[in-house]
């Protein structure tokens, strides 16, 4: 019971890596909002995994509709001890002059903007009290970019920048700001990454991760369950890659 008694926003909760971090924080004693735009996927995983969660639907890209939802989640909890900013998208691989302006503001405005939104208007509340973790969830290709994804890795890498920065302006104040940079996994983004889901392309992908497998959502729990809990308590500022290699 790792983070027993704590009270944690996971954004992108309804899926993927998301659903993986809160399943593992519930398990390890957190209660948890799942800030999800799909709110009937947020509903049905708070459902299953009991009193101890509860949904929210929300724009992570929307000034508007994260203040809305910072303000039912501290009604709800009272404060916030942990924000992991995990929503995310990316645009179909292809070449950088190829993507279109709407697919680039929406990249940057989900995978960046986001993270500015969240920390605008729950900071407060891990500042009052002097404690707080922060958990960005970037991506391998924030440190290894593929090409045809040049966008999608820029919004990463911005994230990772974003995170350092973070953790030196937080630390005195005693707030943590880590990262996770998975390799892709059995995700809904996967078939985005790969733009078809065929066995040969699956085989190519996997040839560039030594382990052998994509990153499944337990994997991300366990690393977001660490660096979330006290026994991180001398860790900030890391961009911890679980990829199985891929970055080597």
């Amino acid at each position: 019971m790792r983070l027993s008694g704590k009270r944690a926003i996971v954004t992108g909760g309804a899926s993927g890596f998301g659903e993986g971090i809160v399943e593992k924080f519930v398990q390890e004693g957190a209660s948890v909002l799942i800030a999800d735009v799909n709110g009937d996927g947020a509903e049905a995983v708070a459902e299953r995994l009991g009193n101890e969660t509860f949904a929210c639907q929300v724009d992570v890209s929307s000034g508007e509709s994260v203040e809305t939802m910072a303000r039912i989640a501290l009604e709800r909890f009272g404060h916030i001890d942990i924000i992991v900013n995990n929503a995310g998208v990316s645009h179909l691989p292809m070449p950088m002059d190829e993507v279109d302006e709407d697919q680039f503001d929406r990249v940057f405005a989900v995978n960046a903007k986001s993270v500015y939104l969240m920390t605008r208007y729950l900071l407060p509340s891990l500042r009052a009290r002097g404690q707080g973790v922060i958990l960005n969830v970037a991506s391998t290709g924030g440190v290894s970019p593929r090409p045809n994804l040049t966008w999608y890795n820029a919004s990463k890498g911005w994230m990772i920048t974003a995170t350092r920065g973070m953790a030196v302006e937080l630390a005195p104040q005693g707030i943590r700001v880590n990262a996770l940079n998975p390799v892709a996994g059995e995700t809904p983004l996967l078939a985005t990454f790969m733009g078809e889901d065929t066995p040969e392309i699956r085989a190519k992908f996997l040839s560039t991760i030594p382990i052998g497998r994509f990153s499944t959502p337990a994997d991300m729990g366990n690393a977001a369950c660490y660096l979330c809990s006290d026994e991180a308590s001398m860790v900030t500022g890391v961009c911890l890659e679980v990829d199985g290699g891929r970055c080597i």
